[in-house]
């Protein structure tokens, strides 16, 4: 097929190699000197010489994509804060076995190629990359007229990062006692966004509509960039390396509070027969939850198994050490405070109640929020 019938076909190719020119500088930014190729090559090459020095090292992968909020960017024309979304999505994952990242990939469909709303998406991608130390070493953006619209696009990525088998986090770590540390969220992050458009559809507010109550536009409010936890996170595992009961290490597993909510995460990553209660009064969720669920006359209640409602992370770590983490994560710029304790069966009868068991297929712990949130009369 000539070049000029793929043209009236729909698919300018001349298109996608600007978009490739305009988003160059911002990829290699991303590269140390184990990536070898630059950029354009039919595969990404990552020197891995140096994970020899680990005794056994694994691999922890992850893939994942922004789900609906990409329709928001679509909305008002701003796109240079979704790749700082998705990257918080799949590298985010990674850290939560104590992983460190190593590279990413990016994938992108488009009904057409506009060079400069590509390399916007790029950028802020490989912007994402540098704050979590990870390589963005390859990409594809591909045109799909006739699948979707001209203005429409969707991303996802994949990420690879190693850890050492001896220091893998997880519910096998978790004790009695433990504390559960939130991490607090920038907002939405990237999660629930299917409810939130279908909120403001039926109460009839546009996302150029000015919320005084969030001092933006409803567009530049949802558009709040999810934060990343990598780097703080791989910073305090290594400060409290060794900082436990008997010198075990400190940090004892980590949930990236995505789809389904807090307790459902935290679930996922405690053992079969613990427990915990995530107490609401210890944090007022941000406006961004208050008004929605105003507008759609609900309570915060109502949507814990769909919004992080305030915290984007949670932290299982050794109650000794939970005052110190939580002293130096905020420090770092991130919020964090006790939500509660795990209790074993052996070492607490679990109340009476609605628990959550754990998720996504994994048989875990039980989690369940109690009391009422902070500031909760403003609900």
């Amino acid at each position: 097929m000539s070049s000029r019938t793929y043209a009236e076909a729909g698919v300018d190719t001349a298109a996608g190699d600007r978009a490739v020119e305009l988003m160059k500088s911002a990829v290699r930014a991303t590269h140390g000197p184990e990536v070898l190729g630059g950029v354009g090559g039919f595969a990404g090459l990552f020197d891995a010489s140096a994970l020899l020095g680990y005794r056994r090292p694994l691999l922890a992968s992850s893939t994942d994509g922004v789900g609906t909020k990409v329709a928001i960017a679509q909305a008002i024309d701003k796109h240079d804060t979704i790749g700082h979304d998705l990257v918080g999505m799949v590298v985010d994952d990674i850290v939560v076995v104590g992983a460190k990242p190593l590279f990413m990939t990016d994938y992108i469909a488009c009904g057409k190629v506009f060079p400069e709303r590509i390399a916007d998406i790029v950028r802020g991608i490989a912007e994402a990359c540098e704050l979590t130390g990870t390589a963005l070493v390859g990409g594809e953006t591909a045109e799909h007229p006739g699948l979707l619209g001209v203005d429409d696009y969707d991303v996802a990525g994949a990420a690879t990062g190693i850890v050492e088998a001896d220091r893998i986090l997880g519910s096998e770590r978790v004790q009695d006692g433990d504390v559960v540390l939130a991490l607090a969220s920038s907002g939405l992050h990237s999660n629930g966004y299917s409810l939130v458009r279908h909120i403001l559809a039926k109460a009839g507010i546009g996302y150029g509509d000015r919320s005084d109550d969030l001092g933006a536009t409803w567009g530049e409010a949802l558009l709040t960039p999810t934060r990343l936890y990598t780097s703080p996170l791989l910073r305090v595992i290594d400060e409290f390396a060794g900082a436990g009961a008997g010198g075990a290490d400190a940090i004892h597993a980590l949930s990236h509070v995505t789809g389904g909510g807090i307790a459902a995460n935290l679930a996922r990553v405690l053992p079969q027969g613990s427990w915990a209660e995530v107490d609401r009064s210890t944090w007022s969720p941000a406006p961004v939850f208050r008004v929605l669920s105003d507008i759609a006359g609900t309570s915060l209640e109502s949507s814990e198994g769909t919004w992080n409602l305030g915290i984007g992370f949670v932290a299982v770590v050794d109650a000794g050490s939970a005052a110190a983490i939580a002293q130096s994560l905020t420090a770092g710029g991130i919020d964090t405070w006790q939500i509660g304790t795990v209790r074993l069966d052996s070492a607490a009868a679990r109340p009476a109640g609605d628990f959550e068991q754990g998720a996504k297929g994994v048989d875990g712990g039980a989690v369940r929020l109690v009391g009422a949130y902070a500031d909760a009369a403003r609900a």
